[in-house]
């Protein structure tokens, strides 16, 4: 019975990470060449698996493009977790978590398959989640938070300017790597906030609390392969 059950591990731990290698082979693809233009072969080429194994983990590319996606999602939680302390101001917390989120969608290649399959979601024959909902109800927290401590401008609405910071910042990273000028997300992002916390903050002081927010932003670590490499 113990070597069945041992046996049994090594069998799950073979399929968790043969998963793995397509999943993340799926992203590079599905970043390089979009999703129409990625195809069941394609992985399996990339992947170097069969496509019988693909087929046998994922019946099909659009149940495989959804697995990018919440492998993404799966990321989101552990990027907010760290800064759910009490004694962080919430504007720093909300410009913390952006610049988590922005370097998430520039290095993470399942990040940035995630979103690029989203913006391609009407090429996909399933119902794609989309992770704009449940960011602007993390601003919208986090803005009424501010408001509560005296922390926010008097005129700003929690609700309705979430929205719009969420919308603006996706497109600020979406058009990063578009835009002329040879500035990297993260200047770009600070360009922003720069902006952007002057309308917010009751007693606008971006600069300071931009410095303040930098020294809690962790350095990057060690994980999945950046985009463009195999």
């Amino acid at each position: 019975m113990e070597q069945k059950s041992e046996g049994g591990t090594q069998v799950q731990d073979r399929a968790r990470a043969t998963r793995k290698v397509l999943l993340e082979s799926a992203a590079h693809l599905f970043v390089e060449r979009g999703y129409v233009g990625t195809s069941v072969n394609d992985i399996s080429d990339h992947s170097g698996r069969t496509s019988g194994a693909i087929y046998f983990h994922y019946s099909s590319k659009e149940k495989l493009a959804l697995a990018v996606v919440r492998e993404q999602f799966a990321s989101w939680p552990q990027l907010a977790a760290p800064y759910a302390a009490p004694e962080i101001p919430p504007l720093e917390k909300l410009v913390v978590l952006s610049f988590d989120i922005a370097r998430a969608l520039s290095e993470d290649v399942v990040a940035r398959a995630g979103a690029r399959l989203w913006a391609e979601r009407r090429s996909i024959d399933a119902a794609v989640p989309t992770p704009f909902d449940a960011w602007a109800l993390a601003a919208t927290r986090l803005l009424a938070e501010a408001r509560s401590r005296g922390e926010l401008a008097e005129d700003i609405e929690p609700s309705d300017t979430a929205v719009t910071l969420v919308c603006a910042f996706f497109g600020l990273c979406t058009l990063t790597d578009e835009v002329r000028g040879g500035q990297d997300w993260g200047t770009r992002l600070d360009h922003w906030w720069l902006l952007v916390l002057k309308s917010l903050q009751a007693e606008p002081d971006p600069a300071a609390l931009l410095a303040r927010a930098r020294t809690r932003i962790p350095a990057r670590k060690e994980g999945r392969v950046p985009t463009g490499h195999r």
